[in-house]
């Protein structure tokens, strides 16, 4: 009555309140209605974004694929189109803030999210402009450089694919190999240094743009962890034990081949001799460490010749691999337009990459291969990548990637560990024979180790050096000091000769010209065990408590249950965080590195017995002073520079002034 009589004192007619149940349905129907729209919304972005990422993806493709002026610039004019669009599609995203936190839908919310964040879109246009002509020149002076040849100095058209790869995988001439080194990183890192310091400060303000303090901290976003980097350098310490194992005896087999006039016993190893331009990997020098030489090589390269295998089989056997698991096989596009060969008068990036187009049917790899067991594993490294896009294409384009950026990197080498093991290589036919011995297995798994151990640490540093470069802890003027700083603690590896400031050796590795995050493939390497572990148990191929089935001898081909299980996570693509997807496969939400420990366990009992018998020092100890900011000229390469060795305005200045300062002290 009291609300009543104040309504016809005031005026004012009484409104009936709703019920509760009217109200929720109301707030209901309400977020049905907005996540509608926002589906809507987001269904009109994706049809527009394949669209555009397809159009980029040709021009980028034509001109990794054929290096030539006219396609620098369509590549360059279809980057400013899609960042054009990119910056378009985000605008308008913005304009849901406050609306898009209110949805039930996680799939819808998640979305929303991922789209929050614009990249190096974010720039004018001016500074996306020089920022992608900068990539792009990086990547150029990378691909196109060329080396002479170590006994015909004037014949100097020698390239990284495939001359100097062969070069450091078959001679054991150490003058030889430290010309190849010292001229590649002559002819191309030094090249970039001067437009790496203006990539920098332009990711630098991309970053910035996007609520990040540096390019490093936005390159972390995707894994979602605000722990990451402590995370990884845990990982790091837990392996680290097993890779210093390695290197002691990697280190005194090497002395005994080189001299220790070159390798100390308590030392550094020379980067030069581990059979990689970076030392990444050491597998191609597997027949001066091989524990037990008289057993039955896993190497089967000469198998393969001998059987006339061409990259086309190697890139089939692959395929088939794929469908014997019941994953999808190439589409005929793959097979119809991706260059598997190097193709003769023309520059390319030679760097195997794989490519989707985002038309959901067109999906390519650019490699040139090699008839190797080198190249056949990177093969099915390349395929995995086809794989993963082939099975999350039904995503919308803002989840077609990997739960994380590792978890991409993982899926072929996955396959890999199961490839490479004697037994399915004597199943396809390359090898005759499997020994089973307890030294046949030391010889397999330090064939494994030359590749997944020795490559920890530098897949750890890499970023490693990049985070202090973006966050300015690493000074300009001490990038290249720096980096041999990390080289040396982390791999206990040196340079061939002494190094300065004015050499930029990062610049002498793919991903620094070509701005590709490295931090992926450690995670990979972590990751991927994991995987095996989890897809051996489900294909029967792994007991541990059965000795006969040792995680290192399991094979998971023709096992539809590993397949299905590994397609069940490969669909998510990155709609889940990864730690679900992680989950799904393995039953837990961390990276976890003992279980390469576990795979690696009877190397690492039979490398710990050598060397203590030996009375090798595990470790590496010594002054580190491999590099300086002094002047370079007694730094240079022997042998007659390249054509491609052009030195930039600020390199000619220091030239010219050394070669006065001689002149004076004439």
């Amino acid at each position: 009555m009291l609300v009543l009589w104040m309504c016809l004192l005031y005026g004012v007619a009484a409104v009936p309140q709703d019920s509760p149940a009217q109200l929720a349905g109301q707030a209901n129907a309400e977020s049905l209605s907005l996540e509608e729209e926002a589906r809507n919304f987001l269904n009109e972005l994706d049809g527009r974004d394949s669209e555009e990422c397809s159009a980029v993806s040709f021009a980028s493709w034509n001109y990794d694929s054929d290096i030539t002026e006219k396609h620098k610039a369509e590549k360059a004019a279809a980057q400013l189109t899609h960042a054009a669009w990119e910056k378009e599609a985000w605008q308008r995203v913005r304009k849901w803030n406050g609306r898009w936190e209110a949805l039930t839908d996680p799939f819808l919310r998640r979305q929303f999210k991922f789209r929050s964040i614009l990249g190096t879109a974010a720039l004018d246009k001016p500074e996306l402009e020089k920022y992608n002509s900068l990539e792009t020149d990086m990547s150029t002076i990378y691909s196109t450089a060329k080396i002479c040849d170590y006994h015909k100095h004037k014949m100097c058209n020698l390239t990284l694919e495939p001359d100097l790869t062969r070069t450091l995988r078959t001679s054991r001439d150490y003058d030889e190999l430290a010309h190849v080194w010292k001229q590649w990183r002559y002819n191309s890192g030094r090249r970039i240094r001067d437009h790496y310091r203006l990539f920098v400060n332009i990711a630098n303000k991309a970053a910035k743009l996007n609520g990040f303090d540096n390019m490093g901290d936005m390159w972390l976003y995707p894994y979602e962890s605000e722990t990451f980097r402590q995370d990884v350098a845990g990982l790091w310490e837990q392996l680290k034990p097993l890779y210093q194992q390695l290197h002691a005896y990697v280190r005194r087999k090497l002395r005994e081949k080189y001299g220790s006039q070159h390798i100390s016993k308590r030392g550094p190893i020379p980067a030069h001799l581990l059979g990689n331009m970076w030392s990444q990997s050491w597998g191609e020098i597997y027949d001066l460490l091989i524990p037990y030489p008289g057993k039955t090589s896993v190497d089967v390269t000469p198998n393969m010749k001998n059987q006339g295998y061409t990259p086309r089989k190697m890139f089939e056997l692959s395929e088939e691999f794929f469908v014997s698991l019941n994953l999808t096989r190439m589409p005929p596009e793959f097979w119809e337009h991706s260059i598997i060969e190097k193709p003769k008068g023309r520059d390319l990036i030679c760097h195997a990459s794989a490519w989707d187009f985002c038309n959901g049917k067109d999906f390519r790899i650019k490699q040139c291969t090699d008839v190797t067991m080198t190249d056949l594993i990177t093969v099915h490294h390349e395929m995995g990548h086809i794989e993963y896009y082939l099975q999350y294409e039904h995503q919308p384009l803002v989840f077609r990637s990997g739960a994380n950026p590792g978890f991409h990197e993982a899926v072929g080498d996955v396959l890999a560990l199961s490839v490479a093991t004697p037994k399915h290589l004597k199943k396809i036919g390359l090898l005759e024979s499997v020994e089973e011995d307890d030294e046949a297995d030391v010889n397999y798994l330090m064939s494994i180790a030359l590749d997944k151990i020795a490559f920890l640490p530098f897949g750890y540093l890499m970023d490693l050096w990049r985070w202090g470069v973006f966050s300015g802890e690493t000074k300009e003027e001490n990038w290249n000091c720096a980096w041999w700083d990390l080289r040396y603690k982390l791999q206990g590896i040196k340079p061939p000769v002494k190094r300065s400031e004015y050499d930029f050796d990062p610049g002498a590795k793919y991903h620094i010209p070509a701005n590709v995050p490295y931090i992926r493939y450690f995670v990979s390497f972590v990751v991927q065990f994991q995987f095996h572990k989890a897809l051996c148990m489900k294909a029967g191929e792994y007991d541990p408590l059965d000795p006969s089935k040792p995680l290192h001898k399991c094979d998971i081909y023709q096992s539809t249950e590993a397949g299905n299980a590994l397609g069940d996570m490969l669909q998510l693509g990155s709609s889940k965080p990864w730690p679900d997807a992680l989950e799904a496969l393995t039953g837990t939400r961390r990276m976890d590195a003992s279980i390469i420990r576990e795979y690696f366990k009877p190397l690492e009992v039979w490398l710990t017995e050598n060397n203590e018998r030996h009375q090798e020092f595990v470790g590496w100890e010594g002054e580190n002073d491999f590099c300086s900011s002094d002047s370079p000229a007694r730094h240079e390469p022997v042998g007659e520079p390249s054509a491609a060795t052009a030195l930039s305005p600020g390199m000619l200045v220091l030239a010219l002034m050394a070669l006065l300062f001689r002149q004076s002290l004439q």
